[in-house]
């Protein structure tokens, strides 16, 4: 008995040594399936070419893994205007960047308002559009030693102060095209000039008092703002003489123990949340979006936290027999594998574009080739101290 004991024990031992190993080569081989061969670009940037298998059909992939404490990120608008297109290469090599992918959702048509961002939109502390359906946004927090991100989804509070009052639900937004019943604000961000498009009522204010009346174009002033309104927003504007003191003021709200207002330097929305806390978590019905969206097989630009505090930036080429797109199931899970724990979507199909070093990296999918967006996110290298 003692000596099956033993020879049981032993074989036992192999066996589970066996399994050891079996287990190891198992995991190998799933990380050597998912491993990336990463490229250093410049200190801070490294670029990887990935082409993998999604519910059957091949999808090139471009990635780009980002030290926070070496680079930093900032959102630019085509143009340097709440309106206009660009192309992503041609923003990046405006802002001297080493890498830049297209962002935040826009209008895409040949109205004067051809560009407008669809949601939240912040550029140096700037509001240049207004949050809406409480999408999911990218905040972004340049320090002096490192740039901080963070994903929330937002929504918009606008008022003006007339009168030492605050009307509440007048203001709607800011920097695009006025809709029934709305007051909407015109910065100099988005130009010299309002829109041709006339509305009922539009009032000048300089240094926030109301100095004119205007009708169809009128000219935003560099010290103030132009008031559009039409509808109920028309009937107020109607109510201010010359001489009256006005101001608007807006909040952007977001949920309890979030990041603050203040602390937002840059911001640009997209649709949905992919991965929250280490966790898929697609948010497409609350932010409104739609199942087919969701669904379908796009070319798709994401953003992540990684686990090891780098930023991920990626582009998945698709509408070729090359390379099929990606759904956002596919999306997040593949996130997730390359090691993020919050994520989002941002702007695809055509407009799906990375750039490196002055060159598209990715293969766009329209057949013009790369196409004019309204936003990017920009890459650019952090100015390190030189020690003595």
């Amino acid at each position: 008995m003692n000596k099956n004991r033993s020879f049981g024990g032993r074989l036992s031992a192999i066996l589970g040594q066996a399994l050891i190993f079996s287990s190891l080569c198992l995991c190998a081989s799933a990380a050597n399936l998912f491993a990336q061969e990463w490229k250093t670009v410049a200190d801070g940037v490294e670029h990887a070419q990935v082409r993998r298998e999604f519910s059957g059909k091949s999808v090139d992939i471009n990635l780009l893994r980002l030290d926070l404490r070496k680079v930093r990120l900032d959102v630019h608008h085509a143009l340097d205007k709440a309106i206009g297109l660009e192309a992503t290469s041609s923003l990046a090599k405006r802002k001297g960047a080493i890498a830049a992918i297209n962002a935040g959702f826009f209008r895409l048509d040949k109205s004067e308002f051809a560009g407008d961002d669809v949601g939240f939109l912040k550029i140096d502390k700037y509001l240049w559009s207004e949050p809406s359906m409480e999408r999911t946004t990218i905040g972004i927090a340049n320090r002096r030693r490192v740039t901080e991100v963070s994903f929330n989804q937002w929504s918009f509070a606008g008022y003006l102060r007339w009168k030492s009052k605050d009307h509440p639900n007048v203001l709607k937004g800011f920097n695009r095209e006025v809709k029934d019943n709305e007051v909407i604000a015109y910065t100099p961000a988005f130009g010299n000039m309002t829109p041709r498009k006339a509305v009922e009522t539009q009032v000048i204010v300089r240094k926030k008092k109301v100095v004119s009346l205007c009708a169809e174009k009128c000219e935003i002033p560099s010290n103030g703002f132009v008031l559009a309104g039409s509808g109920d927003g028309s009937a107020f504007l109607k109510q201010l003489e010359i001489g009256d003191r006005i101001e608007f003021l807006w909040d952007t709200i977001t949920e309890k123990d979030s990041w603050p207002n203040f602390r937002l330097e840059d911001a640009v929305a997209g649709v949905p949340q992919l991965i929250k806390n280490g966790k898929i978590d697609i948010t497409w019905e609350r932010e409104k979006a739609s199942k087919s969206f969701v669904e379908t097989r796009h070319p798709r630009t994401a953003i992540a936290k990684l686990a090891d505090g780098k930023f991920l930036m990626l582009t998945a080429d698709g509408r070729s027999e090359a390379s099929a797109g990606l759904d956002l199931y596919d999306l997040a899970k593949y996130m997730l594998e390359v090691g993020a724990v919050d994520a989002m979507n941002l702007d695809g199909g055509g407009s799906t574009t990375m750039v490196l070093e002055s060159k598209v990296v990715n293969k766009p999918s329209d057949k013009e080739g790369e196409r004019k967006i309204g936003d990017a996110i920009v890459v650019t290298l952090r100015k390190q101290k030189k020690r003595p």
